[in-house]
């Protein structure tokens, strides 16, 4: 499980609650150098297995849909928005008790009574869109365990990830929602697969729905995926067990895709399954 950086719980939380758990941690360069190496030494000392450093992210981009739908940081709260809250009723009786507690647990000092929107209002300021190659060497050698790259998109930029040290990259277009017209991560894997040729681990994200998108990925060349909305989705309708149903809905598709192309296990899903495009 990889945390956001924005989670409502802090690390320490998530590391005392699931403390047996394999735990990665979200991070970002900051414009505050300090801060970025608080949260390294944080997730050391709760021993948290991996960390991965978004590089897409750190200017925002032009999300029309979310200015339609009138989703800002930080949320604002107006009728249109409670009526969709009011018709969920379920959701909003689980979370009555949350709801007015709601924070973000990673960058709440002790004492700090600033909430939610006071602090999601701050977080985009604190990104440094000026991140370099530099950056990654100094985050490198902070952190003595296992160091993703998220955002990769470019067999260069997997190339210089290997060259600098980095224990696996992620391909991903942040879900399509930074530069619309960027490549879609499963049409960037194939060439990112050669370039990198074995030498750390590539995993997909973004656009990863049903089992057999996970099968087409591998497929391709990727050692794992990851998901984000599909759990989210089940989290939002049942809590815990919401989550445990989406990740069981995954495993049966994986299954029944894998069945239904002749093969039994994982090593057997090659690129001889796929078909290219007409």
């Amino acid at each position: 499980y990889c945390l956001s950086h924005g989670s409502v719980c802090s690390l320490e939380q998530l590391a005392d609650a699931a403390d047996t758990a394999n735990r990665w941690m979200q991070v970002f360069i900051y414009r505050d150098r300090g801060f970025t190496r608080e949260l390294v030494e944080r997730a050391a000392a709760t021993n948290y297995d991996a960390l991965v450093l978004t590089t897409d992210n750190q200017l925002m981009g032009k999300r029309e849909r979310d200015i339609r739908n009138g989703f800002v940081i930080p949320p604002r709260l107006g009728p249109s928005e409670l009526a969709a809250m009011a018709i969920k009723w379920q959701w909003l009786w689980r979370m009555r008790g949350e709801l007015p507690r709601l924070t973000m647990g990673n960058y709440v000092k002790p004492g700090d009574t600033a909430g939610i929107r006071e602090i999601a209002g701050q977080m985009a300021a604190r990104l440094d869109p000026g991140m370099s190659w530099q950056d990654v060497d100094a985050l490198r050698s902070m952190w003595r365990g296992p160091l993703l790259l998220k955002g990769i998109l470019s067999p260069l930029e997997a190339r210089e990830a290997v060259a600098r040290g980095i224990d696996g990259v992620i391909v991903s277009n942040h879900g399509g929602r930074q530069l619309d017209g960027a490549i879609a991560a499963l049409d960037a894997l194939p060439r990112i697969v050669e370039a990198v040729g074995g030498r750390i681990p590539i995993l997909v994200d973004g656009g990863v729905r049903r089992g057999a998108d996970v099968v087409k990925a591998i497929a391709l060349g990727a050692a794992a995926c990851l998901i984000a909305r599909p759990q989210l989705w089940g989290l939002a309708m049942g809590g815990e067990s919401g989550v445990a149903h989406v990740l069981d809905i995954f495993r049966q598709e994986i299954d029944r895709t894998m069945g239904l192309c002749g093969i039994k296990t994982i090593s057997e899903i090659t690129p001889s399954l796929i078909s290219p495009r007409p």
